[in-house]
């Protein structure tokens, strides 16, 4: 079984750490029989109506279990009690979790579509959790908009890039084709006529290996820079007062 959990809003200007990072340590404090799978960025509407902090963004775990039963609810506990810890002062923290193949999945997906393109409000958010939790936890309780946005996004299997994926920030920044696809990251070519890498090629990671969630699997896009040599496309880019997204998010 898969169970995804969406945070957003868990930092502020003066916060040393964003959402991403707050996602990604909660995967010291999952339960035995659970193991993370990645945690996933989404990228929403980056406008002045909406009070973000840097680039409005929102995050996902997907942890895999054999569990169930009361899993959810001890996720749901966990995930409450570590917004707690790291949620920073001022934030308008949101969590929400949800079971692969829940009925209200779909409408996640339709209010994280949405929140790309347009002001989405945390009423529409709770509509569209039918059967699924979704809690505020301080502030504004603005952040629930985008923890719902990054479920539904992720759980469709279309939209986001990967911040964590097993041994992700620990690859060099160059290796071959065949040891990339043995981490279970595929390899997309985005040239004009989109050959084929062949396994014993080269990929230049830029030092920011970062695939993307495609097909519901984890997909790195890459373009040739010579005969067997290939780079990965995008670059690391500063973070500027944090991950903050707050309402509209």
């Amino acid at each position: 079984m898969k169970i995804y959990l969406g945070f957003d809003d868990t930092d502020s200007l003066d916060s040393d750490y964003g959402t991403g990072k707050v996602a990604r340590w909660f995967a010291n404090d999952l339960p035995d029989g659970c193991r993370l799978w990645g945690v996933v960025r989404q990228q929403l509407l980056v406008d002045d109506a909406i009070p973000y902090t840097s680039h409005n963004s929102a995050a996902c775990l997907v942890i895999e279990s054999l569990r169930n039963g009361d899993l959810l609810h001890e996720l749901t506990d966990r995930a409450v009690r570590h917004l707690e810890r790291h949620a920073a002062a001022g934030s308008d923290p949101g969590l929400c979790v949800a079971a692969e193949g829940s009925s209200g999945l779909a409408g996640l997906t339709d209010v994280g579509l949405a929140c790309t393109h347009r002001i989405v409000t945390q009423q529409e958010a709770l509509r569209a959790c039918s059967g699924i939790h979704l809690s505020g936890h301080g502030g504004s309780n603005d952040g629930i908009i985008g923890a719902a946005a990054a479920v539904g996004l992720t759980a469709s299997g279309w939209y986001g890039r990967f911040i964590e994926l097993e041994h992700l920030r620990r690859l060099p920044s160059e290796l071959g084709v065949d040891e990339l696809e043995e981490q279970g990251i595929r390899i997309m070519a985005m040239d004009r006529d989109a050959p084929v890498p062949k396994p014993a090629d080269r990929v230049r990671t830029q030092n920011w290996l970062r695939p993307r969630l495609l097909g519901g699997q984890p997909v790195l896009p890459v373009v040739q820079q010579a005969p067997g040599v290939w780079e990965t496309l995008g670059g690391r880019r500063g973070r500027k007062n944090g991950g903050h997204s707050a309402g509209g998010s």
